[in-house]
């Protein structure tokens, strides 16, 4: 059934979204590491004094990251809530969305190197 446009029930959403980012933040040991990341590359971009087009890289791949983990944890979630008892395709579905975390971490940190790697080449070299 289509229901009209609301404001409030957006801002309830807005809300929803906000629960769940507390969830994550307060019940998953990774996404601390992901909040440590976060703030070190956000600090090392304003210390380098980063372009607009190198930002959009970072934020990019940080929101990827944050992204993959959220959709992670979402799938555990439910994967727990289904049954506790072990089941080989839960524990398959639970693997693949751990790997995408990990091919989105592997590939933010492939372009911290890109971005990173010419404001620290000369300071090394």
């Amino acid at each position: 059934m289509h229901q009209p446009f609301s404001f409030t029930a957006r801002l309830h959403s807005f809300r929803y979204a906000l629960a769940g980012l507390r969830t994550l933040l307060l019940t998953q040991h990774n996404a601390w590491l992901h909040a440590a990341a976060t703030v070190l590359v956000t600090g090392a971009g304003l210390y380098f004094g980063l372009s607009l087009a190198e930002w959009c890289w970072l934020v990019l791949a940080m929101t990827l990251v944050w992204m993959a983990e959220a959709l992670n944890t979402a799938l555990e979630f439910l994967a727990d809530a289904v049954t506790q008892e072990f089941h080989p395709l839960i524990l398959q579905a639970k693997d693949v969305a751990a790997a995408a975390v990990l091919i989105a971490a592997i590939g933010a940190l492939v372009i911290g190197l890109l971005v990173f790697g010419p404001h620290l080449w000369p300071r090394f070299a």
